[in-house]
């Protein structure tokens, strides 16, 4: 797909090329959100949160352009969203490698499996905003299910 080489929104919607990838392109691009995240996790929590919020809203412009011009609703290489969505999972969450795979997983899990009301609204909202919100949502799922599981094991003593 050479028209994310070609054009600085699509490079971004389309996750600085990953993607492009042939093969989960999803999954790939939720990758291209580690470095994002490691970057933004040295900030301050306001900070951490004021960025993940500028890259939804440019997001929404983003991600519609590249889908009207694929003439898509959706392109599954488009995933500027999976990397927000992937930020809001790992909010406040601590750094470690346990944690940060949790997070991943748990985030390509909720993304894929679209649980009541994700996959709804994924139907029924369209262009930029569209794409954006379900990751949203599975970011917002992912990440109260990974805080319930920091605090379950900090409850058992295993943290």
């Amino acid at each position: 797909m050479a028209i994310v080489w070609r054009h600085p929104i699509h490079f971004l919607s389309l996750g600085f090329g990953a993607g492009i990838s042939a093969i989960a392109p999803g999954t790939i691009g939720t990758l291209a959100a580690i470095p994002i995240y490691y970057l933004l996790q040295t900030q301050s929590l306001p900070i951490y949160i004021a960025v993940t919020i500028a890259m939804f809203i440019v997001g929404i412009g983003l991600c519609g352009y590249t889908a009207r011009t694929l003439n898509t609703h959706d392109h599954p290489g488009i995933v500027w969203d999976e990397i927000v969505g992937f930020l809001i999972t790992m909010i406040a969450i601590p750094f470690t490698w346990y944690w940060l795979l949790s997070g991943f997983l748990l985030f390509r899990l909720f993304d894929i499996w679209k649980p009541f009301p994700i996959k709804q609204m994924d139907k029924r909202i369209t262009g930029g905003l569209g794409i954006m919100l379900d990751d949203v949502l599975a970011g917002l799922y992912a990440w109260a299910c990974l805080w319930a599981l920091i605090y379950l094991t900090d409850w058992l003593g295993l943290a």
